[in-house]
């Protein structure tokens, strides 16, 4: 990334030191049992490979794949990988306003300060989320000794270990149960982007499409950033309060953002349902308890983890997330219904049978789109 005399937009190096002196403890462990909740985490991730496979058809029998490691991590794994993730991901848009930094007056001071605030801000951030986070596929972090990826460069899923044992205890479950049902969702997401090649570079385009989109002008952003606090303390008038209840995420964007965060919306739904929808086909037949999993993990996401938690998750827009989990699963449900597995498979084509966010919640309309173009086509070969 360029600098302005060495100092850099944001201080990553600091975000993932506050994100690790901030995030909370794990749960108390011995290391013997820390040994064995590794080992059977990946046993289970191999187990469920075959199981979503199986279950999904999205990778042929015999097909040669660019194959993604598992990697099993502590909260601090977890956010030196995102914080990798995000550099990657930011470093277009942070190189445009820091070009634009460099031409105003007492830029180089500006950007030393403005790195490290940033760099805290981002730490904070990191650290509430690193104690929620069960399992991730992470695919924009570029490969090193620390994180490797797949042989066509990055992509590794993560399973968060002390999480993933502190939520089984919380929930007072069968602990060899829950792992394997985390895994089953964690191996879905892997198997999407490793069976779905442009599916990595098709997300990576919209997200910096949105990015690209940033008003970059410090003046306009602090206006956005503080009607947005305003909106949410209540402190706006009430004709202005059209907006009320959406994140921080939403409120800070142009149109234009607004109409790529509408497509994203549409594939997060459907990459997070399809793997809700495979976790229920695929559970029953191998997780005992995932009646009781299931329904005691569905309590916890729909409650949250107290006022602050629930406030910070609205804030933050995670609350969206849930939703899309919902509706995601709704939509690929339905389509399965309509059409079978293979016919759904089709969503996986290209980006023009990905769903839009309309048709997500009407599944019928992309049944009738896509596969009515598909027959049409046929015919006319």
């Amino acid at each position: 990334m360029t600098s302005i005399s060495g100092a850099e937009m944001v201080d990553w190096n600091l975000a993932v030191a506050t994100a690790t002196r901030l995030v909370r403890p794990g749960p108390e462990i011995g290391r013997d049992e820390a040994r064995a909740v590794v080992a059977e985490l990946r046993r289970h991730a191999r187990t469920s490979e075959r199981h979503v496979r199986e279950f999904t058809r999205m990778i042929p029998e015999g097909a040669e794949v660019h194959d993604t490691p598992v990697l099993v991590v502590d909260r601090a794994g977890w956010i030196k990988a995102n914080v990798a993730g995000f550099r990657e991901l930011l470093a277009p848009l942070l190189g445009k306003m820091q070009d634009r930094r460099a031409g105003a007056p007492g830029g180089a001071v500006l950007g030393a300060v403005g790195g490290k605030v940033t760099g805290v801000e981002l730490g904070m951030l990191l650290s509430f989320l690193a104690s929620r986070v069960l399992g991730q596929y992470e695919t924009f972090a570029p490969v090193s000794r620390d994180l490797p990826g797949s042989t066509a460069g990055g992509g590794r899923l993560l399973l968060v270990a002390p999480n993933i044992v502190h939520v089984e205890r919380e929930l007072e479950v069968n602990p060899h149960d829950f792992r394997l049902w985390v895994c089953l969702h964690e191996e879905t997401h892997r198997t999407q982007f490793t069976a779905v090649p442009w599916l990595r570079d098709h997300l990576e385009g919209e997200i910096q499409t949105f990015l690209r989109a940033t008003e970059v002008d410090p003046m306009t952003v602090l206006e956005r950033i503080r009607d947005a606090a305003q909106s949410f303390a209540g402190a706006r008038p009430d004709a202005e309060r059209g907006e009320e209840g959406r994140s921080l995420v939403e409120l800070v964007q142009t149109p234009e953002q607004r109409e790529v965060l509408g497509r994203l919306t549409a594939v997060m739904s459907l990459l997070e349902g399809h793997a809700d929808y495979v976790m229920d086909g695929v559970g029953p037949q191998v997780v005992p308890s995932v009646a009781e999993i299931r329904e005691k993990f569905q309590q916890r996401r729909a409650s949250g983890a107290g006022r602050l938690d629930a406030a910070l998750r609205k804030l933050l827009g995670l609350d969206a997330k849930l939703r899309q989990y919902r509706d995601g699963e709704r939509f690929v449900r339905a389509v399965v219904e309509q059409v079978g597995m293979d016919g759904f498979n089709r969503v996986w084509t290209s980006p023009n049978t990905l769903p839009t966010k309309a048709e997500i919640a009407r599944p019928a309309d992309w049944v009738a789109r896509v596969h009515r173009k598909g027959s049409e086509e046929s015919e006319r070969g």
